[in-house]
C-alpha cells in the first residue's frame, strides 16, 4: 500500500442472525417475534438473539428468558441450532473471501474485510458492498448490514447505523463528524459503567466529549479510559487485523458485552480463543513456542503476560493450558474482564527443524487427531467438531454471537 492510498475497511454484520435463520428455515415464523435461547420454563436460559419483531417489545440479547417471556409471551421461542447457524455462517464467510484475501471473522455473525486497492476489480466500495449483499441474499435468503470507513473502528459502528439491511459509507475525513453525530451510548467499547461515568462528569453528548482535551479526559477518567475516549471521538481508535504476517504472530481476541467475572466462564472463553488460534496455525502451517495473554478490565486497564517454552505449542489443549497458567499469574480475582486475547508469537514454519522438543505421547496423539479434524473440516466446512464445554458455551451465549444484529 502506498503512502497516499486511503484504507477501505468493511464491517459486515448479519441482521438478527440466529432469529433470521429460523425465520428463513420456517416460513411460518416470518413476521412473528422470534426469540432464540430457550423455551419458556428453561431455568437459567438467556436470550441469544431476538428478531426485530421481538425487539419492538423490549426484548434484547443476554436478557433472562423469563423476562423475555413476560414482555412477549406470544413470541416463537426456540432453543437454537448451532450446527445450522455455523453452516450458514460459513457460506457467508466464503462469499467474503471472494473479494479480499484479508477477512477476519470476529464471531459467527460478523467480519471485517480489508478492501483497500480492490476498486479496479470490483468498483467503488458502495458498489462492492451492494454486490456482497446481493450474493448473501441469493445464497442464504438473509440480509446483512455493512459499514465502510477508513478505519475498522468507524466501520464497525457504521454497520449498525441503518439496520437491518443497511449500508453506510463514512467518507475519509468525515470520521470525527460521524462520531460526534452519535449518542454516547453508540460509542463502541464504552460500557454502561463508562457511559454513567461520562454523564456524571457533566458530559451529555459526543460533541462535548470530543471537545475535551486528552489531558482533561485522562484526569477525569484515568489514562486508559481517557485515551480510549479521546481517540474514539476522532475515529482513530486503533484496531489491527489479527493475522498480520509482518508481526510474525497469530492471535485472536474477543470483546464481551458483559464483563466476565467468574473463573469458569473466563477459562471457557480462553478455550474458545485457543481453538481459534490453533486452527489458524494449522491453516498457515506454522508453530510457536511463545504464548501471550492480554486482559482488558472494565475500566480499560490492559495487562499482558508472555511465556516461552522449550517446545512448540502442540494442540488446542496445550495452548489452553499455557494460557490458563498465564491467567493465574496475571488475573486479579473479582475484576470484570471486558476483553481477552491470546497470541502465539514468533511463529515459524512447521517444516523448519526445531531444537529442544521433548516427546510427549499424549500431546503427539492429540496433535494427530486435531490435524485430522482440521483436514476434515477444510474439506467439509459444514462439519463442526467442538468440545462439549464449548458447545455449552455457545448455547449459553458466552460470547457476543448475534448480540447486536
Amino acid at each position: 500500500m502506498s503512502e497516499n492510498t486511503v484504507p477501505v475497511f468493511m464491517h459486515i454484520d448479519m441482521d438478527a442472525f440466529f432469529a433470521s435463520v429460523e425465520q428463513h428455515d420456517h416460513p411460518e415464523y416470518r413476521g412473528k417475534p422470534v426469540i432464540v435461547g430457550g423455551l419458556p420454563g428453561d431455568r437459567r436460559a438467556v436470550v441469544s438473539t431476538a428478531s426485530y419483531e421481538a425487539r419492538r417489545f423490549g426484548v434484547h440479547s443476554a436478557m433472562p428468558l423469563f423476562k423475555a417471556v413476560s414482555l412477549c409471551p406470544n413470541a416463537v421461542f426456540v432453543r437454537g441450532n448451532m450446527k445450522r447457524y455455523s453452516e450458514v455462517s460459513q457460506t457467508i464467510m466464503d462469499i467474503f473471501a471472494d473479494y479480499s484475501p484479508t477477512v477476519i471473522q470476529m464471531s459467527i455473525d460478523e467480519a471485517f474485510i480489508d478492501t483497500t486497492g480492490t476498486e479496479r476489480l470490483f468498483g467503488p466500495p458502495q458498489v462492492l458492498a451492494a454486490k456482497i449483499k446481493e450474493r448473501v441474499m441469493q445464497a442464504t435468503g438473509l440480509t446483512v448490514s455493512i459499514g465502510i470507513a477508513s478505519t475498522m473502528y468507524v466501520a464497525k459502528i457504521a454497520s449498525g447505523f441503518r439496520k437491518p439491511n443497511g449500508l453506510t459509507l463514512i467518507p475519509s475525513g468525515d470520521e470525527e463528524k460521524f462520531m460526534t453525530s452519535l449518542p454516547l451510548e453508540k460509542v463502541w467499547g464504552a460500557g454502561t459503567k463508562t457511559i454513567a461515568h461520562i454523564k456524571n462528569a457533566g458530559i451529555r453528548t459526543t460533541a462535548q466529549l470530543r471537545d475535551k482535551s486528552l489531558a482533561s479526559l485522562t484526569t477525569i477518567f484515568g489514562n486508559c479510559t481517557g485515551t480510549f475516549l479521546y481517540n474514539a471521538m476522532r475515529g482513530n481508535k486503533e484496531m489491527k487485523f489479527c493475522d498480520d504476517p509482518q508481526n510474525r504472530s497469530l492471535s485472536a481476541e474477543s470483546t464481551y458485552e458483559f464483563d466476565l467475572t467468574d473463573r469458569y466462564t473466563i477459562e471457557t472463553a480462553l478455550m474458545q480463543l485457543a481453538q481459534t488460534v490453533i486452527w489458524r496455525m494449522h491453516r498457515a502451517g506454522v508453530r510457536s513456542k511463545t504464548v501471550s495473554l492480554k486482559i482488558r478490565y472494565e475500566d480499560f486497564t490492559t495487562v499482558s503476560v508472555q511465556e516461552t517454552s522449550d517446545s512448540p505449542v502442540a494442540n488446542a489443549d496445550d495452548l489452553y493450558e499455557r494460557c490458563r497458567r498465564l491467567l493465574q499469574k496475571k488475573y486479579q480475582d473479582g475484576r470484570g474482564i471486558r476483553l481477552l486475547g491470546i497470541a502465539c508469537e514468533k511463529v515459524e514454519s512447521k517444516d523448519l527443524p526445531s531444537q529442544g522438543e521433548l516427546f510427549n505421547s499424549r500431546n503427539e496423539k492429540l496433535s494427530i487427531v486435531e490435524k485430522a479434524i482440521f483436514e476434515m473440516e477444510s474439506k467439509n466446512p459444514a462439519l463442526k467438531l467442538r468440545k462439549a464445554r464449548l458447545i455449552e458455551a455457545e448455547q449459553n451465549t458466552l460470547s457476543h454471537h448475534g448480540r447486536n444484529g
